[in-house]
């Protein structure tokens, strides 16, 4: 039978993929944005007043651009639904550790719509503080809350 990922291997497979997959394509829509898409120059303000102990260092949020951050939202949303058509349900992050993504039932292949309500999914498993992704580790089918909207869960390969 197959074996369940758990919260541990699946929050490092998803760091993973924050620097090998997420981060490359922040920095291509960055450029290709002329430096319009996020205002650098007050992060960088912010971390510098942050460092000094200032505790008003958060009071002003450099500006972003909704127009380049829908672009670099839906650049990651294709990029990782190519990774789970190309590698069978895997990211790099998750072919890294070795799990994958599959329908919950059948254990075979998630499809288009599997994916995209899995990665839709990401949006209240985030504004629900968290506790979509949280449920992982509660839970004894592993599944977070993506996972039961898209009918998926996330297994070790054989």
């Amino acid at each position: 039978m197959y074996k369940p990922a758990g919260f541990w291997i699946r929050f490092y497979a998803s760091f993973l993929d924050t620097l090998f997959l997420a981060l490359p394509i922040a920095i291509v829509i960055y450029f290709l944005s002329d430096g319009n898409w996020f205002d650098f120059s007050q992060y960088q303000t912010n971390l510098q007043m942050a460092m000094s102990g200032n505790l008003h260092a958060l009071d002003t949020q450099p500006k972003t651009s909704f127009k380049w951050e829908l672009v670099f939202e839906i650049s990651v949303l294709v990029v990782t639904i190519l990774f789970w058509n190309r590698w069978r349900g895997a990211t790099p992050g998750k072919k890294f550790v070795h799990i994958k993504i599959v329908d919950a039932k059948t254990y075979e292949d998630i499809d288009n719509k599997q994916a995209i309500t899995r990665s839709l999914g990401y949006i209240p498993s985030t504004l629900l503080f968290g506790i979509g992704f949280l449920m992982v580790g509660f839970r004894r089918d592993k599944r977070s809350l993506h996972d039961l909207l898209a009918g998926s869960v996330v297994i070790y390969e054989d």
